[in-house]
């Protein structure tokens, strides 16, 4: 056996942790939503409404805006009205019409099981569910699964309020581990789903294990092997698992961009909330406050990454100066200026730098330039570099306000 001494679990939830056919339930859902809501909009209108927003809301690619953004700046208006007319009776409903829903789904001992065992080997579990709903619908389904929050200490549960990037896209995969700040170790997703859970997570270079319920991987999966089986079978399957295979590996192209795209949003969502006073407050003398980190990030982003790329892909074999940026933080006095502002400033120059590596040709990547410190590369290396800045500054914060918050 080689127990993992460390892992961080993604579970999925429907009709992983709990027998959920959305095919049953989301027509049901949608019938209660629209007699709730019906002095406001016709059923059938609203129904078409609700779905179009939610397939706009689903494809998201805007790295400044939650889902929920989305999704409000969809439906209201086209209902005609404001979010503030209607917000009592949405409440009403996810209090009152929502948990009858109970009946569309079935518990699974062995899921309350995998969670508990998972807990008592010191695991790190996050709820890897679809963030299409409130965070209230997602609670209360886990609750249906036995596995409530109040109960079960699990790092994460994404709602529409708290994320930007929807299944099946990779940049869920990377937002969710950023928000649980990069963990370290082993890192597998657990689901049901191919095209949501088991694709998209290996795309970002996660270990997966398919929730396969008897079913078998489609020939077009037979040059990749995936580990496939039961809930009650993941376990037993980790313990035996060679420890480096359990290693993410966000190598490819498409799971550096992921990450790229993830950490202005999680700024954002860490940092929200965070008292004024803990902007410029070091968790100790020698380490940097949340605005020195925010800072640090845009003036690299602006003045490092962002012209880097620009210059790698206008040129021909470029030279490439190395930087030392972090002096910059006592010489540029980041402990003055607005930790918020930074961030903002960060997030432009990212959304700058987004659209020009989407625009690239395969063959770009492979563009050759000189660096003083790395040598010889390639703009795919200098772009892993980026996304591993990324990962290191999102724990590094993450930690950061951590630390404060528990002072």
């Amino acid at each position: 056996m080689k127990t993992q001494e460390t892992a961080t679990l993604l579970l999925d939830l429907d009709d992983t942790l709990l027998g959920s056919s959305m095919d049953t339930f989301i027509p049901v859902y949608l019938q209660a939503l629209a007699r709730r809501m019906a002095p406001y909009a016709k059923p059938e209108f609203l129904v078409k409404t609700l779905l179009a927003a939610t397939r706009i809301m689903s494809k998201n690619q805007e790295i400044d805006r939650t889902l929920q953004d989305v999704f409000d700046a969809e439906f209201y208006p086209a209902l005609g009205l404001t979010k503030e007319d209607v917000q009592d009776t949405i409440d009403a409903f996810y209090a009152e019409d929502f948990p009858t829903l109970q009946r569309l789904t079935q518990l699974r001992p062995e899921a309350v099981q995998l969670v508990e065992k998972a807990f008592e080997r010191g695991y790190r579990i996050g709820i890897a569910t679809n963030p299409l709903f409130p965070r209230t619908a997602i609670e209360q389904r886990l609750e249906w699964a036995g596995l409530p929050v109040s109960r079960y200490p699990f790092d994460l549960v994404p709602s529409y309020q708290t994320f930007h990037f929807a299944k099946p896209n990779p940049a869920y995969y990377a937002e969710f581990l950023a928000q649980m700040g990069w963990p370290e170790g082993s890192v597998v997703m657990v689901g049901d789903d191919m095209n949501l859970d088991i694709t998209p997570a290996r795309q970002l270079g996660l270990p997966v294990f398919w929730i396969s319920q008897g079913d078998c991987p489609s020939p077009s999966e037979a040059d990749h092997p995936i580990a496939h089986g039961s809930l009650a079978e993941f376990l037993p399957w980790l313990d035996e698992a060679n420890p480096e295979s359990l290693q993410p590996d966000f190598s490819t192209t498409t799971a550096m961009l992921a990450i790229l795209y993830s950490t202005p949003g999680t700024l954002d969502i860490l940092t929200a909330g965070l008292p004024d006073n803990n902007w410029t407050q070091r968790p100790e003398p020698n380490e940097w406050c949340p605005t020195e980190i925010a800072c640090h990030l845009r003036d690299v982003e602006v003045e490092v990454n962002l012209p880097r790329t620009q210059k790698v892909i206008r040129e021909s074999k470029p030279f490439l100066p190395g930087m030392d940026t972090d002096p910059w933080a006592k010489e540029r006095q980041y402990m003055r200026q607005n930790g918020m502002q930074a961030l903002h400033a960060f997030t432009t120059a990212r959304r700058d730098h987004i659209y020009l590596l989407n625009n690239l040709k395969p063959e770009d990547w492979d563009r050759f330039a000189r660096h003083t410190i790395f040598g010889p590369t390639r703009l795919k290396e200098l772009v892993g570099i980026v996304a591993g800045h990324d990962r290191l500054h999102i724990r590094h914060m993450a930690e950061t306000i951590h630390t404060l918050r528990s002072k």
